[in-house]
């Protein structure tokens, strides 16, 4: 009668919870829930990987970009490591970018500063370090480091899905970005938050290219930008001729025809050349802290410059930093065609269009804070040379 009683009981109890809508508890450690379907991906380098979508619980990112663009589409909650760079609470760590806005990290830093580490990271680390990545347990792993074999022998040892992502030499506007997006997107659960951003960034772009389709090509100013390139390591010779911010903005590049491939120096002789027909300087942020002794050294270095003598040079925010700052490259593009084309941009005010940015990608306005990090310099502005580079 006793067995009968507790068997009576515990039916009750199992009744009682279904009620009170209790649900099982999550499935601990790396095994997916019960019931989730698993799927074959490509990730961004061709590599075909079985995922199961909805079910991972602890995510590592590793390589130059990886966290950032997990941050755009995942949940940070869901963070089991992140790389040294990336948590500011290190004595030994890569501190190079330390000074320039990182949106990702103004928005989630606190965050990655309580995570253990899954590697050193860093442009001088730039390799996956296998034991510090299992000593965080990841059921998932989302790279940055681009080999197909290194890619596949990581995921070997792990023992967990390794997902590549890549974004094209267009960066926020490359199909790869998008592409990049998408994926997250569809292995998180988040497809539709990854929808909406692509369709934020396609309409920014749509936005900028139709307002200045019809703008006659012979009142298009000559402009030279410089300073692009890795952070740190750029001066007033570095620039681009196919910058795609440039190209979106409708802009003239005082360098088209020159054949250059990607973003490089020019020589300072071609520099001194082209200098009469620059109408307007844009310098990345980035460049300042390597020409302000170069003109301190030598204040001649610009007076071929007719921008500079015109006091036509104008500070856009850096944009790569630890791989590409995505939402600032976007707001520099807004700045680019509102600098070169005021007329047709004057109810644009960049505070509000970064802000609208950072909303769209991090979920939170992040101009102020973009604005006050040291070497932004108080944000886009026109530059007084001599106060500014004196």
């Amino acid at each position: 009668m006793k067995k009968i009683l507790s068997l009576i009981l515990a039916f009750a109890l199992v009744l009682t919870f279904a009620a009170c809508g209790e649900t099982a508890p999550e499935t601990p450690g790396n095994q997916p829930p019960a019931g989730a379907a698993e799927l074959t991906v490509t990730d961004m380098i061709g590599r075909q990987v079985t995922v199961t979508p909805g079910s991972y619980k602890r995510v590592v990112c590793i390589g130059a970009g990886a966290l950032r663009m997990y941050t755009y589409i995942g949940d940070v909650k869901l963070l089991a490591g992140v790389e040294d760079i990336d948590n500011t609470t290190l004595s030994q760590r890569p501190q190079m970018f330390d000074s320039v806005a990182r949106p990702y990290m103004l928005a989630f830093g606190d965050t990655f500063n309580t995570l253990p580490s899954c590697g050193v990271g860093g442009p001088m680390a730039q390799a996956a370090e296998a034991e510090k990545i299992l000593s965080c347990n990841p059921d998932i792993v989302i790279s940055e480091f681009e080999d197909v074999e290194k890619s596949d022998a990581l995921q070997d040892q792990l023992g967990v899905p390794v997902i590549t992502l890549s974004t094209g030499s267009k960066g926020v506007f490359d199909e790869k970005f998008a592409g990049s997006m998408e994926l997250l997107g569809q292995i998180f659960g988040q497809e539709e938050k990854a929808a909406k951003l692509n369709q934020f960034v396609a309409d920014e772009r749509a936005a900028i290219e139709t307002a200045v389709k019809d703008i006659p090509e012979e009142e298009k100013p000559s402009v030279y930008i410089c300073g692009l390139g890795n952070w740190g390591t750029t001066d007033h010779l570095t620039t681009a001729e196919n910058y795609v911010s440039l190209q979106v903005a409708g802009v003239k590049n005082v360098i088209s025809g020159l054949g250059m491939e990607g973003i490089g120096p020019i020589e300072e002789e071609k520099f001194v050349e082209l200098g009469e027909k620059m109408d307007i300087i844009i310098m990345d942020a980035a460049a300042v802290k390597n020409i302000k002794p170069l003109y301190n050294e030598d204040k001649t270095m610009f007076d071929t410059c007719k921008a500079w003598q015109s006091g036509e040079v104008y500070l856009e925010m850096a944009y790569n930093a630890y791989y590409t700052n995505f939402e600032i490259a976007l707001a520099n593009t807004w700045f680019i065609a509102k600098t070169v084309y005021p007329e047709a941009f004057a109810d644009i005010d960049m505070t509000t269009k970064t802000n609208e940015i950072t909303k769209a990608f991090l979920g939170m306005e992040l101009a102020e804070a973009i604005f006050a990090c040291p070497s932004s310099f108080g944000g886009y502005q026109k530059i007084d040379t001599e106060s500014f580079f004196g």
